[in-house]
Order: C-alpha cells, then sequence, then structure tokens
C-alpha cells in the first residue's frame, strides 16, 4: 500500500506561470498539468463532443424494383422503337430505316 505525505507544508511550482506555490493550491487541469487557481482552465466543452449514433443505414421496409416497359423512340414517334422489359433490352428486332436528303452545296473561295 502506497502512503503519501500529506504535503501541507510542501511547496510546488505551477506547469503554465513558473511561480510557487503551496503544493495543495495546485489543482490539476484535463491534460495532466498542475497549476494555480490563477492559470486554471476548465476544459471547453467543444474538446469533447457528444456522442451521436450513427445514421441509419437500411430503410425501414423496403420493396424490390419494379420491372416496367420502356420505349424509347428514336426519330419522330411510330418511325422505329425499341422496347425493353425494364432493364433487360427485347429480344425482338426492328428495322430501323433511315432517310436523309441533302442538297446542292456550291462553295467560293476568293
Amino acid at each position: 500500500m502506497t502512503v503519501f505525505a500529506s504535503g501541507k507544508y510542501a511547496l510546488a511550482i505551477c506547469d503554465r506561470c513558473g511561480q510557487q506555490y503551496k503544493f495543495l493550491q495546485l489543482k490539476k487541469e484535463w491534460n495532466g498539468l498542475q497549476v494555480c487557481p490563477e492559470c486554471y482552465e476548465p476544459k471547453h466543452p467543444q474538446l469533447e463532443p457528444k456522442d451521436d449514433s450513427a445514421d441509419a443505414q437500411a430503410l425501414p421496409w423496403s420493396r424490390p424494383a419494379r420491372l416496367e416497359p420502356v420505349t424509347v423512340y428514336v426519330g419522330a414517334p411510330g418511325d422505329s422503337a425499341f422496347e425493353s422489359n425494364g432493364m433487360q433490352p427485347s429480344t425482338e428486332s426492328k428495322k430501323l430505316i433511315i432517310t436523309m436528303k441533302v442538297g446542292n452545296v456550291t462553295v467560293s473561295t476568293s
């Protein structure tokens, strides 16, 4: 068993200002320093933030994705259509007919 002296006649030095004080006047700070009453600073509340629980990762209820047919038109509606079943492309193929007209182009250099 460890026995310490009462320290009522002992002197000690403040870790912050370096002044000599009675041993029993010094206070221990949150960072471990033994300081005098004038230098004592309590721990600021922001240095010890409250423990908030993390955000929930899962939804309380969920459903599987719905598979709805999707039609994507290329060109004017009715010309051609690509159909799909959800995200999977359709197995049937439709012919895509592309028509283009080009007029006369005149280029002159001067």
